[in-house]
């Protein structure tokens, strides 16, 4: 009897193993579309591999992180991201790394989303505050960190990093994607092509709709 039972706990836990299992991977881009000739494909989730007798060391190295980028911008920021499109043996492995470089007082990383990746960032040098929004009710989490501070950030969740010292700073961030993504809130609110309709946001933000307009007719950076 007790072997009878043993059987039955045994086939009802493969069963929800396999039900826990079967999922669809996470996409490594913002849609696939179907096609019926592979002839006419881009590529499967994520890209085309090589074969691995033909892989050298280059595949899986980048020379120049250690080169300061550019912040003279708007925001005063500059993200140099490293994911698989600059490092090919990336590919499959669900990680890439940036550098983010901030100027002095008021460099700031906008707030932005990584739809698909959670951010791990250690503080190199300066003084940065950052934080994220959780979901509703969209509760603040801040912290300042200074050199050798590390903040995580949760994937696909609003957050931002502000230089509050009077030095430039430096940050290097993993992420848990070989292509994480990123979308800029004030960016895709307010400059997406072609232009959502004032009357949405003008709604949606409680702004008078020429205070909308305005809004759309700047130029929102791209510090990546």
């Amino acid at each position: 009897m007790k072997g009878a039972h043993f059987l039955v706990a045994f086939v009802l836990l493969a069963l929800s193993s396999s039900f826990a299992f079967a999922f669809d991977p996470s996409p490594l881009q913002d849609f696939c579309v179907a096609i019926n000739d592979p002839k006419d494909g881009v590529f499967v989730n994520g890209k085309f591999c090589k074969d691995p007798m033909l892989a050298t060391a280059n595949d899986f190295s980048f020379s120049g992180l250690n080169i300061p980028g550019n912040t003279s911008n708007q925001v005063g920021s500059n993200v140099t991201l490293l994911n698989v499109d600059k490092i090919r043996g990336l590919n499959t492995l669900g990680i890439s790394i940036a550098r983010i470089d901030f100027a002095p007082y008021g460099g700031l990383n906008p707030p932005h989303i990584h739809p698909r990746a959670t951010e791990i960032l250690v503080v190199l040098e300066g003084t940065l505050y950052v934080g994220f929004v959780t979901s509703n009710p969209n509760r603040l989490i801040t912290k300042v960190l200074n050199a050798g501070d590390v903040f995580v950030f949760p994937i696909g969740l609003i957050h931002f990093q502000f230089n509050i010292g009077n030095t430039n700073a430096v940050a290097i961030a993993g992420l848990s994607s070989q292509n994480p993504g990123v979308i800029t809130i004030a960016n895709a609110v307010f400059g997406s092509k072609p232009p959502i309709n004032p009357d949405v946001l003008a709604k949606a933000f409680q702004l008078d709709k020429n205070v909308v307009n305005y809004l759309q007719k700047q130029f929102w950076v791209n510090n990546h």
